[in-house]
């Protein structure tokens, strides 16, 4: 039997020549692909040695390095459930996905490990390791002692790999359950349509807990044996520095505007440059235009999930169309349905549904959401609206998105679900109730807004409100504005209007 261990399948694709550089930090550090392998195996026999039962996760909430990609191949490797975990998130969100994961081992920052370690075995996590950015901590000073060889574990393709958790309009973060299969499929089809080259260089400036960053981006460039340039965070300036020495760039279209503003960006800074990839949040049109001005590069624009990955692009090879996320991907079934599953005529609005082998198989113990979220004839409900667009006669339908059916906000590439952030803000002693809007924003995309109804006797504070939240939720999610109002607006139902709402503050 074929090994469908997705770390098999990349390191059967990583060059010959295992001295070459595979990846380069802003920092100058160089690692080789034997580094990798060596590396990747160290930290898998650690884990192996741990003597885990099949499918234990590894929750993973440590800053960026090149170290946090090599224990997520050692974990593939291992044939263990990988789960990564936002740095941004705060106690009560962790106390939430250690009790529903249940992990068996947790890898922190060192300076999180006093009150991180306390809520892991509170939650019944067997062990917690640290692993610091500058290749500190437990788990590296555990790994040094085992060989640096190891056969990697046969898994099948419907094995679960990995989950992700994604807000849900709950207010609780639900995990997406991919498997190897999944995440192969996907990285094969975007390696063929995005035109992956043999000399291709990824300048890499993403988070690596988000689907786009490590899933996308990283798959990529490994399955592709790409040499990655590693930045520890996005910085427009640094990002400017290395562009000539790159070929291909994936961002939130945050960065693209921020890039934009930066002195000494234009088309000599992009002369090397072969592809540069939108995605995560919607990419204004003013932004896709004065890229392709600038730069004289045209954005690739694109649309993914958690629970699906990639699901369509604007073609590398073709026209790519501002305000569309493009054509469905290779061997993947999208269609706009009215509801019923009728598809809509070009040009109808209607829910975008989805099929094929990057679709995860549902929700993380949850089978009646999963059942919920599945048409009878299998297709995924996203949740968003679309409709598609048929630039010529003859010519394959691009896909525009023109709203979220749950009301999610994406802000420079985060999700933030309204009701899980009102929910903080309603336990606040001084808030009678509140509603949170995105209101659009020219470089998150959307900002994350709260209207709040206060107690008679309350001051209207804004500040208190937003920095109580700070210290329970993560940044992303705080809102950026707090409007105080003496009532919200309902219908003859009872619910709040945030439709009124999004028009009286959108110019906020």
């Amino acid at each position: 039997m074929i090994n469908a261990n997705l770390y098999a399948i990349l390191a059967a694709n990583f060059p010959g020549d295992k001295q070459a550089c595979a990846i380069e930090t802003d920092s100058g550090e160089y690692y080789t692909w034997e580094d990798l392998e060596r590396g990747s195996a160290m930290l898998a026999n650690l884990l192996h040695d741990s003597a885990l039962p099949p499918g234990s996760r590894i929750a993973v909430q440590v800053e960026k390095s090149v170290e946090a990609l090599i224990l997520y191949l050692a974990v593939l490797r291992a044939g263990l459930v990988y789960v990564p975990l936002n740095t941004a998130y705060r106690a009560s969100e962790l106390e939430h996905f250690f009790g529903d994961a249940q992990p068996a081992i947790v890898v922190c920052a060192p300076g999180d490990f006093v009150w991180l370690s306390r809520l892991a075995f509170a939650s019944g996590v067997q062990q917690v390791f640290t692993l610091g950015s500058q290749r500190d901590g437990s788990l590296l000073a555990r790994a040094a002692r085992r060989s640096d060889r190891f056969t990697t574990v046969a898994m099948g393709n419907d094995d679960l790999a990995a989950i992700l958790y994604t807000s849900g309009t709950t207010g609780r973060s639900k995990g997406a359950m991919l498997s190897h299969g999944n995440l192969s499929s996907n990285a094969h089809v975007l390696r063929t349509f995005w035109g992956w080259q043999a000399d291709d260089v990824l300048l890499h400036a993403l988070p690596l807990f988000h689907v786009h960053g490590l899933l996308v981006a990283c798959n990529g460039a490994l399955i592709n044996g790409s040499k990655m340039i590693f930045h520890s965070h996005f910085a427009a300036r640094r990002v400017l520095a290395d562009l000539p020495r790159a070929t291909v760039f994936m961002g939130v279209p945050t960065f693209y505007t921020r890039l934009l503003a930066e002195e000494g960006f234009d088309a000599r800074a992009c002369t090397k440059m072969r592809l540069f990839v939108s995605g995560s949040a919607p990419l204004l049109l003013q932004t896709f235009e004065d890229f392709a001005r600038v730069s004289g590069h045209v954005i690739l624009e694109r649309y993914g999930m958690s629970e699906t990955l990639m699901l369509v692009s604007n073609p590398y090879l073709g026209v790519r169309i501002g305000g569309t996320v493009g054509v469905a991907l290779p061997g993947v079934a999208v269609r706009v349905s009215d509801g019923s599953g009728q598809p809509c005529a070009p040009g109808e609005i209607g829910a975008i549904e989805v099929k094929g082998p990057n679709v995860f198989s549902g929700y993380w113990r949850m089978p009646d959401k999963t059942r919920e979220e599945f048409t009878s004839d299998g297709y995924f409900i996203t949740g968003d609206l679309g409709k598609w667009v048929v630039p010529q006669p003859g010519e394959p339908p691009y896909l525009t998105i023109v709203g979220r059916s749950k009301d999610l906000i994406i802000t420079g590439g985060y999700n933030v679900y309204p009701k899980e952030v009102e929910g903080f803000i309603d336990r606040l002693p001084q808030v009678v109730e509140s509603a949170v809007i995105g209101v659009p924003h020219p470089d998150f995309g959307e900002a994350v807004t709260a209207v709040v109804v206060v107690r008679a006797d309350s001051a209207k504070d804004e500040q208190t409100i937003v920095a109580t939240l700070k210290s329970q939720i993560a940044n992303f999610k705080v809102p950026k504005r707090v409007y105080f109002v003496d009532q919200l607006p309902r219908n003859a139902m009872g619910k709040v209007q945030k439709n009124l709402l999004r028009e009286r503050f959108a110019s906020a």
